[in-house]
């Protein structure tokens, strides 16, 4: 048996109600890096171009990464892929929690599901017994209910579920694992839902061989016990505070997009910022909780007897900023109640917030008018009325219908100019980290694979923690001399980074790593798999993941090279007040740069057929060429 993985995957046909093991060789895994590499290459050469992402022929994997099941610090992972309904291309999301090991634990290096079932269905894995059961009581429940239904029936099971949203089939919904843990981006609640499958239930027992047990121990050890000596820096805060350690300086700084992408921190003032920084939601902290593997556990179960909520999760960064600055609302109560009810229903919350902030600028615009809104008075920092429209949302009633797929959608419905107000790419609603503090980001909004997202190997963003701007991360891994600046070198770097995200995403490393400690990466690999990696090695598989995506993306028939960010996400015009002040990004120079770096076509994104020869992708070219 191989070292940390299985050598084989589980497909699942709904139309046909059959289960299918496949094996696999070893050498696909040493070019993918098993993960959500393995999910790239395995659902590129089974689906076919074009299909409808909500239709019997789509694809949806849930794969752990190859490192997930292991002790192995902050690798608890699991990555869904497939194609987006939301933006037509590629799909991925990251999710963390326990999901990822109990696919490992039931002998499987992913799953991957496709086919539409008659009537509603959920799927059970439990100590190699595999069942496709009948969901009619689950339809119409919640996240929490489904899971405590299932629960009751089945104990101890680990499960992946849609709330009301994805039934619905909307392009914003998401996957909720372990009640808290959600799979925000992409829209796959809504793929999950158009398959009629409710939710997944798994349990194993097996056990995964360790290459070199002891000195995985060792280096865990070592890792572990600085994490939870640490007093100061990125994994004490994450660990004290959750994510929303984050509201307080990326407002201040410019890195939080506020009023709609509209504002400045002058639109919310500290006066308001002080209400809802990490002090303030500490309050309601009961108890920490975090991923498998993790030495941080960045999670806490909240309590808000405000709200007459008695159990729920602590708000993320993402939550805190699209229901708080870019909305003008300063209600931190109400932070609790958007965050629980976007959980229980399966929708993501950047969506949604990102929605509702459209909507509300189009109001003030006299776009749409309370006629049109259902007599809502949707206005800046109308706390009650975020909450009661975001309702309408979850239950697909009124004007919540067509803010339901994000505001692409709803500006292509309501027309009269709206959709200069409508933020997103492809869209994607775009993500609560402005381009204009991280720089590289609009080239990764706009061109990567999946549009729109923040975890999408953005250069700027890869480099804000001290490690990176040190190049001690991974020791191994030497940003270029020169990267800051524009140029040969920062192209250069793009590339690299872009590479070794992919990786990272492949292995089941939390995106948090480049934030906290030097990590042992190359000799965790080693003693998990116990394969003698270089860095070089890491890259050449990254880029290999990463132009496969890209492929995937243009065989579908979307030209991301012709993709075009709002003017105000990118200072065009440049702001004339605030921290961002005079900034205008040239992301399309960006994208040109990066891909002469990466053997790209620089007029349309396409991967020269050489590129893809040398990566052993030479199947791709007859569908690009």
């Amino acid at each position: 048996m191989p070292n940390a993985y299985h050598g084989k995957i589980l497909w699942i046909d709904l139309s046909e109600g059959t289960f299918r093991e496949e094996k696999l060789p070893d050498e696909i895994y040493q070019q993918y890096l098993g993960g959500y590499g393995l999910a790239v290459k395995l659902i590129y050469e089974n689906m076919p171009k074009k299909t409808d992402a909500l239709g019997p022929d789509a694809i949806i994997g849930y794969f752990p990464g190859l490192l997930t099941g292991s002790i192995a610090p902050l690798t608890g992972r699991v990555m869904l892929a497939g194609k987006s309904p939301l933006t037509g291309t590629w799909g991925d999301s990251n999710c963390g929690g326990y999901f990822g090991r109990e696919i490992k634990k039931c002998g499987y290096d992913g799953i991957l599901i496709k086919g539409v079932a008659e009537t509603p269905k959920y799927i059970t894995i439990i100590n190699n017994d595999k069942q496709i059961l009948d969901a009619d009581e689950l339809w119409g429940l919640n996240i929490y209910e489904t899971e405590d239904k299932i629960i009751e029936k089945h104990r101890n099971v680990k499960i992946a579920a849609i709330g009301p949203a994805g039934e619905r089939l909307s392009l914003i919904s998401c996957i909720i694992h372990d009640k808290m843990r959600a799979a925000g981006r992409s829209g796959f609640g809504a793929v999950m839902g158009s398959k009629k499958l409710k939710a997944l239930a798994i349990k194993g027992d097996q056990k995964l061989s360790i290459a070199n047990n002891n000195a995985l121990v060792q280096i865990t050890k070592e890792y572990n016990t600085s994490a939870k000596n640490a007093e100061s820096g990125a994994m004490y805060l994450y660990n004290k505070f959750g994510l929303s350690c984050l509201n307080f300086s990326s407002v201040i700084s410019g890195d939080a997009p506020i009023k709609n992408w509209g504002g400045t921190p002058e639109d919310f003032p500290m006066e308001k910022l002080n209400k809802i920084v990490a002090d303030e939601i500490n309050k309601y902290r009961v108890r920490n909780y975090g991923c498998f593997s993790c030495p941080v556990q960045c999670g806490a179960v909240m309590k808000v007897p405000e709200a007459n909520i008695d159990e729920t999760h602590i708000p993320p960064y993402e939550t805190c900023m699209a229901f708080g600055p870019l909305l003008l609302n300063d209600d931190l109560i109400s932070l609790f109640i958007l965050n629980d009810l976007c959980n229980r229903a399966g929708l993501d919350v950047i969506s949604v917030g990102g929605s509702v902030a459209f909507a509300v600028e189009c109001f003030e615009n006299q776009i749409i008018n309370k006629e049109d809104t259902d007599g809502i008075e949707l206005t800046w920092g109308n706390t009650d009325a975020i909450i009661e429209i975001v309702k309408k949302i979850i239950n697909n009633e009124g004007f919540g219908k067509i803010l339901a797929d994000g505001p692409k959608s709803a500006a292509e419905t309501i027309g009269k100019g709206s959709e200069k107000f409508a933020m997103h790419s492809k869209g994607q609603v775009l993500a609560m980290h402005d381009p204009k503090f991280f720089n590289t980001m609009a080239r990764t909004y706009a061109y990567d694979p999946t549009p729109g997202r923040h975890t999408a190997s953005s250069l700027d963003h890869f480099i804000s923690s001290g490690f990176m701007n040190r190049n001690k991360y991974v020791k191994e891994f030497q940003l270029p001399r020169g990267f800051k600046r524009p140029g040969d070198a920062r192209y250069e770097g793009m590339k690299m980074c872009a590479a070794f995200h992919q990786c990272i995403n492949s292995l089941g490393m939390c995106y948090f790593t480049y934030w906290f400690q030097t990590y042992p990466l190359l000799e965790i690999i080693k003693a998990v798999v116990g394969w003698d990696l270089s860095i070089d090695d890491i890259l050449e598989k990254g880029l290999r993941i990463q132009n496969l995506r890209q492929a995937f993306t243009l065989r579908e028939g979307v030209i991301l090279a012709n993709s075009e960010l709002p003017g105000r996400v990118v200072g065009d015009p440049p702001f004339e007040t605030g921290p961002n002040r005079g900034k205008k990004i040239d992301y399309k120079s960006d994208f040109k740069g990066f891909c002469e770096k990466m053997g790209w076509n620089p007029e349309n994104g396409y991967p020269l057929e050489e590129t893809l020869n040398s990566l052993d992708l030479g199947f791709v070219v007859k569908d690009l060429y």
